[in-house]
């Protein structure tokens, strides 16, 4: 306790108060715009970063990182746009929301339950990181699989108004994944001889064309049938309290924390993701909830979940890191990098080599989580205001917004067809009644099933009694299973009923 008291004092100069704030900001700004990651912004200031001194520079990759995760539920809530692939879980309910003209509360829901993911998050962080990287060690490709198939099952309770449909979303999305290079064999599959298939289809683009894209069109759809579509939008838009009030706060209080420890849990195992920890905060709290038909239609819980969920990895992620120099997620494993450069090893003997380093790191992530709640209140109200904005001058805004940020993640205009195909798809997968949210978690989870999968055959030999001999590997499959049959039984009801 003394020494993060002392990385406190050390933190609290106005040289890293203003590094702090800065950093919140371009993070919070680079959130917001679509097709503009985390991974990028960090990616981006770390060779900047090395001509600060160490605990500088990785005060600002690290204010950077949680501030960005944060940022993108903005643009999720106001126009159904992720700004990043962790905000996609929040525009199943919070862009609901808005069209209730809820805006305002939507994005004080979500600024609220970030800040208690990253909270959670930075506990762990601070008093189980040793305890919790070595669990975290016990997990392999066996492990990884069968997570990332409990991770499917959720498609169980994301459509269960349609089942079969869900599934078929989730397989296809499986199927997208498969293009490209083979990650265990490296051969070419279904390239068709172009090299712009190669590197397979960037997941960034087809949420930006399932989510934003697909609600352009149906914006505009609506203007043309519709004349007075636009001033109906703004008469139900109103800017509604920003602060939560203590009866919501009682009503998500435990969801978040649920969510926030799913988020950290996952955080905490190399390889995985916000926007893994979003789909699964998500599922779990649909499945846990008592009144499930109100997701998807503008749930608070909805908001909380998602949100919570993504920002407890940002703690998470730095515990495999800064304890056993394992990156949990992709920031992570630049900064690692970037240690590295600054001639850190990070490890056990991080801790006793560098001890004020790493406290005053711990006391930056804390201040910066407070910083970040306090900007994202503070400018939601500037936020809703935009939203309020005549459509036909927002809806070509977002539509610009959409294209460029395609092109700027691999700097492809090709990337900016496969939003535009996806926004085709994806408006006429709604009018169908198919969900887009079970394709994209198809294509999140989808090479994370099949590496692990072939990567455990080939260590039991072809073997699959591995998967059930493994204890935690069989716990989560076991969990599969149940949720599952319940589902099932859940169906055969309802038609019986029916």
């Amino acid at each position: 306790m003394s020494q993060l008291l002392a990385g406190f004092s050390n933190f609290f100069t106005f040289q890293l108060l203003f590094l702090s704030v800065v950093s919140v900001l371009g993070g919070y700004i680079v959130g917001f715009l679509p097709g503009l990651t985390a991974t990028m912004a960090v990616a981006i200031l770390v060779p900047l970063s090395f001509s600060l001194p160490a605990e500088q520079g990785l005060l600002i990759l690290a204010a950077v990182f949680i501030s960005a995760v944060q940022g993108g539920s903005v643009s999720a809530i106001l126009w159904n746009t992720p700004g990043t692939s962790a905000s996609a879980a929040l525009c199943f309910d919070g862009y609901p929301m808005t069209k209730q003209g809820k805006a305002g509360k939507a994005i004080g829901l979500a600024q609220i339950s970030s800040f208690m993911g990253l909270m959670v998050g930075w506990l762990f962080l601070v008093t189980l990181s040793p305890a919790i990287a070595k669990v975290a060690l016990q997990f392999g490709a066996p492990e990884y699989f069968s997570i990332a198939v409990f991770g499917i099952s959720i498609v169980a309770v994301l459509c269960s108004d349609s089942p079969m449909k869900g599934w078929i979303s989730a397989f296809l999305g499986i199927l997208i994944t498969t293009i490209g290079i083979d990650p265990i064999d490296g051969v070419p599959r279904f390239t068709f001889d172009t090299v712009l298939l190669s590197g397979g289809i960037s997941y960034v683009p087809v949420l930006i064309g399932l989510f934003a894209v697909s609600e352009v069109f149906r914006n505009v759809k609506a203007m043309i049938t519709d004349p007075d579509f636009d001033k109906k939008q703004r008469e139900t838009q109103r800017i509604t309290d920003i602060i939560p009030t203590m009866k919501e706060i009682k009503i998500t209080f435990l969801n978040m924390l649920r969510s926030s420890l799913i988020g950290t849990f996952i955080g905490a195992l190399p390889g995985t993701g916000a926007d893994i920890a979003a789909f699964v905060a998500y599922g779990e709290a649909k499945r846990w909830s008592k009144d499930k038909e109100s997701f998807g239609k503008g749930s608070i819980i909805g908001v909380t979940a998602p949100q919570a969920g993504a920002n407890g990895v940002c703690g998470g992620a730095f515990i495999p890191m800064l304890t056993l120099g394992i990156p949990g997620d992709a920031v992570t494993a630049i900064i690692l990098g970037a240690l590295i450069i600054w001639g850190l090893q990070p490890g056990p003997s991080l801790f006793l080599e560098s001890s004020m380093l790493v406290n005053t790191l711990f006391a930056g992530f804390f201040v910066a989580s407070i910083i970040t709640l306090v900007v994202g209140l503070g400018l939601a109200n500037v936020f809703v205001k935009i939203e309020r904005l005549p459509k036909k001058y927002l809806v070509p805004c977002i539509f610009l917004l959409c294209c460029v940020g395609s092109y700027s993640i691999q700097n492809s205009i090709f990337d900016v067809f496969v939003a535009m195909f996806f926004g085709i798809a994806g408006y006429y997968m709604t009018n169908l009644g198919y969900h887009g949210s079970p394709f994209v978690l198809g294509m999140i989870l989808g090479p994370m099933v099949e590496q692990n999968l072939r990567r455990s055959l080939i260590m039991s030999n072809g073997d699959p009694m591995i998967f059930l001999t493994r204890p935690i590997s069989a716990f989560f499959l076991g969990v599969v299973v149940v949720s599952l049959a319940m589902a099932f039984k859940k169906n055969i009801t309802g038609c019986k009923n029916s």
